[in-house]
């Protein structure tokens, strides 16, 4: 099935600039509903990777999904070349006011020193129940990345050529 775009390009610009021959309205008690046209973008997604210096060094790694930051452990730390494919293990997901934390975690769970080794922005292409396609916008990791669920809460994580 072909979708034909409802307005054509060359006139869009056209459509929704106000003719020239109206002023501009000054007054907002008088302004028209037709006076201001509002486009809502869709929200930029963030990413994190966390070095987790706990019991075991591992890489935490997040992404901002669902008003939460979905979260895996990486033992050996996120791929940089294609190719190369990492165990991610999934782990609970984390509110979105851990984004950008570093510090000490106290005894217990997880205890140990947590930095931030990267982070920026992601677009989600795929978002399937055991799949993610995520191109990966950050100052290490940039590229088209795989998470794909093959066990329980075992991922595999890869970057794609």
């Amino acid at each position: 099935m072909i979708l034909k775009p409802m307005v054509q390009p060359t006139n869009l610009s056209k459509q929704l600039r106000p003719s020239e021959s109206e002023a501009p309205v000054k007054n907002a008690k008088s302004r028209k509903k037709t006076d201001t046209i509002r486009v809502f973008a869709k929200p930029r997604l963030r990413f994190l990777v966390q070095e987790h210096h706990a019991r075991q060094l591992h890489w935490d790694f997040r992404l901002e999904l669902d008003s939460v930051l979905k979260s895996w452990a990486v033992p050996k730390g996120p791929p940089i070349e294609p190719g190369v494919k990492r165990l991610a293990v999934q782990v609970e997901d984390h509110p979105l006011s851990y984004y950008g934390f570093e510090g000490t975690i106290p005894e217990g769970y997880g205890a140990g020193e947590v930095k931030v080794w990267d982070k920026g922005f992601y677009v989600l292409e795929v978002r399937e129940p055991r799949k993610y396609h995520v191109l990966l916008k950050g100052r290490k990791l940039k590229g088209n990345y795989r998470l794909i669920n093959f066990k329980d809460k075992n991922w595999l994580m890869y970057k794609v050529a």
